[in-house]
């Protein structure tokens, strides 16, 4: 097991957030449930309710073996979220800015968006030292990283970069 210390992910039964954050918060443990404010329209009537921004997802601070199990044995929680043999984990860093994010009352509309590109898609880079150049999506790895083709200086230059840098044509 390659566990180490930080916010990991928990991966919870659908619609079971809420009960698994208060049992984790129950048992001493700093769990972090990102929510959102969102408006859904029935037939007769709009409500505005609150729900997870990360659906079926519970960040959670291990500083131990033993609360990494604890926190798996709460009823409710499946499995930590793994890439390969290693456990998802997100930075301090992240935490702090998805707080921030979610605590601005000038940002609404916050939704989280999974898609990835597809290969042969133009893509426009919107963000980082390649903004404003448009590319080509030549592979689609993981949720994190895009092989484009730049052509420019009628050379091809290969970059692995962030699908949030992308924005649609």
């Amino acid at each position: 097991m390659n566990f180490t210390n930080g916010w990991h992910v928990l991966y919870v039964k659908s619609r079971w957030e809420k009960k698994v954050y208060e049992s984790l918060k129950n048992i001493s443990l700093e769990p972090f449930l990102p929510e959102v404010k969102t408006i859904r329209q029935w037939k007769d009537r709009k409500k505005t309710i609150i729900k997870p921004l990360f659906p079926s997802y519970i960040f959670v601070k291990i500083n131990s073996s033993l609360e990494f199990y604890k926190a798996l044995s709460v009823n409710g929680a499946c499995a930590y979220i793994r890439f390969g043999n290693e456990y998802a984990r997100v930075m301090e860093k992240e935490i702090t800015q998805i707080k921030l994010l979610i605590g601005d009352k000038d940002i609404t509309g916050i939704e989280v968006n999974s898609q990835l590109p597809k290969v042969g898609d133009t893509k426009k880079i919107s963000y980082g030292s390649l903004s404003g150049l448009e590319c080509e999506v030549l592979k689609v790895g993981n949720v994190n990283k895009i092989i484009v083709q730049i052509d420019s200086l009628q050379q091809n230059i290969i970059a692995i970069v962030p699908s949030y840098y992308f924005e649609p044509l």
